[in-house]
């Protein structure tokens, strides 16, 4: 039985633990990344990069390898699937959906990280662990064991990490499945697109959608709430298309078939010790808005510069409970809207009163926006105590002198952008790079913004930026 030394391993490969790992890596913390399956998702499940998680691959350099791989679609109709188009003028240069196969996400993002000195074990999964003082003893299937300072779960829903911690994961289990999948269809795209909005006019949930020529996202109750270990087959849905459309569209040659249930858990705490959890570790809930990945890289990018600062020696005491404070918060709200959108699909007369009447409230711009902003994470603002509207914010990819904001953000550094030219990042000048440039496109002096592009100060002063680089970013060196 042998024992490496580590510090930080992760528990899944997915989007969550490959993000993760990568954003280690640029402050140079030592990674071993443990999947338990021997290879990655072979079937081409196409998922959709909302805007807050295209502008952080924009910051971390990843964007023009995923574009190769996704196609652009208009940033609307997400909440409930009620068709409405994208409000005009929405807050980012990446106000879009990018959809793209999951599998491509996961191989860019692992190579990502092993480019930047991430390893990847495969086939190693996670059996037992023993934190004490000064780290965790992971204990992998076979009985090797891998120490490290810390360990993160993003095993997924059914996380391993998180049993073995004995962490509660209270909420609400499945009451309606839905069956998903991607296949051909022999019925012509006119009599298709006819029939769906024929059949949706009438309130019964379900959508086909082409995703190439003659292919289609299908998306149809199931008959019942079963066991998710059965794979759903092609006959499945042939029956249920007809118990709903009268008609299974021809439907054959699927390219990938699941099920997925409207569960809705979150865990009582994100950290335990020494031991974390990001990603469907920590939440589930139904993939209606498309929130789930998104939520997950979005968990890895806020935790991932606040563990390595903590690895390094410059964290601030509490600099890593915000990790939970921040993300939990967010995840409650994801938690919510699904929730609501979920009741929305129900073909009952309430449920279905209430979508009529959000119908109209979305031809407001202002209703529209907003939920669009809340589906796509832009709105996503932290309490960091009281100040002006954009403290706590994202800030979007503004323009520069020298080119754009979020070229500058590549290495996962803080940044104190200055439009006074009388500013200094000091004793930090180690964690946070400076740029004056008064030229900058912002309504403010000079903000402060984390490694994660959240705007941690807006001011002028110099003592007042001190005090809050030592917030965020500890001692000033020497």
């Amino acid at each position: 039985m042998n024992s490496s030394r580590y510090d930080v391993v992760i528990a899944g490969c997915g989007p969550t633990g490959a993000m993760l790992a990568a954003e280690l890596r640029l402050h140079d913390v030592r990674v071993l990344v443990v999947e338990k399956e021997t290879e990655p998702v072979s079937f081409a499940r196409i998922v959709g990069l909302h805007i807050r998680s295209i502008e952080l691959m924009a910051m971390r350099g990843l964007l023009d390898r995923l574009l190769q791989h996704g196609r652009k679609r208009p940033a609307g109709a997400y909440f409930a699937a009620i068709d409405q188009p994208a409000p005009q003028g929405l807050d980012s240069a990446y106000a879009y959906l990018l959809g793209i196969p999951q599998p491509v996400i996961v191989r860019l993002l692992e190579e990502h990280a092993i480019a930047l000195g991430a390893q990847v074990r495969r086939g190693r999964a996670v059996a037992g662990l023993a934190q004490d003082d000064d780290g965790v003893t992971v204990e992998l299937a076979g009985g090797e064991q891998v120490r490290s300072r810390y360990l993160v779960g993003c095993d997924g829903g059914r996380s391993i990490v998180r049993k073995l911690l004995g962490i509660g994961f209270p909420g609400e289990a499945s009451r309606t499945e839905t069956l998903m999948g991607e296949m051909a269809a022999a019925a012509p795209g006119e009599e298709i697109a006819a029939k769906m909005a024929e059949v949706r006019g009438s309130r019964q949930g379900f959508w086909l959608r082409p995703v190439g020529v003659g292919l289609y996202s299908v998306v149809v109750r199931a008959a019942g709430v079963s066991d998710r270990a059965e794979p759903p087959t092609l006959d499945d849905f042939k029956q249920q298309l007809r118990a709903i459309a009268g008609t299974d569209f021809g439907v054959h040659s699927p390219r990938w078939l699941s099920r997925f249930g409207d569960a809705t858990r979150l865990a009582e705490r994100y950290r335990a010790g020494r031991v974390l959890l990001a990603g469907d570790a920590a939440h589930i809930h139904p993939p209606i808005g498309g929130q789930g990945l998104n939520l997950g890289v979005q968990d890895a990018v806020n935790l991932g510069w606040k563990l390595a600062a903590q690895i390094r020696g410059w964290a601030p005491d509490t600099l890593l409970d915000t990790y939970e404070a921040e993300r939990r918060l967010v995840a409650e709200g994801v938690l919510d809207n699904t929730r609501a959108q979920m009741e929305l699909q129900s073909t009952e007369p309430g449920p279905q009163a209430v979508r009529r009447l959000l119908i109209e409230l979305m031809a407001f711009d202002d209703v529209n926006r907003h939920l669009v902003e809340k589906i796509s994470a832009i709105g996503v603002r932290y309490d960091f105590g009281a100040g002006p509207d954009l403290l706590g914010r994202r800030l979007r990819d503004v323009e520069l002198a020298q080119g754009n904001l979020y070229g500058l953000l590549h290495r996962g550094r803080g940044l104190l952008l200055d439009r006074t030219g009388r500013l200094t990042a000091g004793g930090w000048s180690d964690r946070v790079d400076h740029l004056a440039d008064p030229t900058a496109e912002l309504s403010v002096p000079c903000v402060l913004l984390r490694p994660d592009g959240h705007v941690a100060w807006i001011g002028d002063d110099q003592q007042d930026l001190n005090d809050h680089l030592g917030r965020w970013f500890g001692r000033p060196a020497g």
